[in-house]
């Protein structure tokens, strides 16, 4: 349920990208980002950093689009959208404080989250998501800059990247678990 809540907000925005315009999908994006951290707050649960900023660069982009260049391509938003999750996950490593870390501490007992290897965990699936995010900033700029490229190779590169951070961050936890011998829930799972 955490994962789909979390990746709920860009579905929706990929979904609506085909069904109608860049605006519509951005502010819906940031809309539904809004929805779950009222969840998030109606559940007791800490306001997320990834949650605040997809709602704040969703938000940013739909008002640039309606007041500044309602012509930005479907390319261009694409790109300010991954530009956005990129600084929004490299920046929460670099205020040490990786966004999966939030996740993580509301999935776990408080012995497990104290742990010495926990917090570099998180890290290490932070890092994997920042690493998607710019594989998919690296094929939009190629998709920029040669347009003759088809399409679905954006696609392509956005769908294995998301889906490899996604399997990575279910199979990191059992991984360390195994190998350190970390008792069960040690680290965060993908829900």
């Amino acid at each position: 349920m955490t994962i789909f809540l979390i990746l709920a907000p860009y579905g929706v925005y990929t979904l609506l990208m085909f069904l109608t315009s860049a605006t519509i999908s951005v502010f819906a994006a940031s809309a539904i980002c809004l929805a779950t951290i009222a969840i998030d707050i109606a559940r007791g649960r800490s306001v997320k950093i990834l949650a605040v900023g997809s709602a704040v660069l969703f938000a940013g982009i739909g008002l640039y689009l309606a007041l500044v260049d309602p012509g930005l391509s479907a390319l261009g938003v694409k790109l300010s959208v991954d530009i956005g999750i990129f600084i929004i996950s490299l920046g929460s490593m670099l205020a040490r404080r990786p966004f999966t870390l939030q996740y993580a501490i509301e999935t776990v007992p408080a012995e497990t989250a104290a742990m010495p290897g926990f917090l570099a965990a998180n890290y290490i699936i932070t890092a994997a998501w920042t690493g998607a995010a710019l594989l998919m900033m690296a094929a939009n700029i190629v998709l920029l800059y040669f347009p003759g490229l088809p399409v679905w190779l954006g696609l392509a590169v956005a769908f294995a990247a998301r889906n490899s951070a996604i399997y990575f961050t279910k199979w990191y936890p059992e991984y360390r678990q195994i190998k350190y011998g970390a008792p069960h829930g040690a680290l965060p799972e993908a829900q």
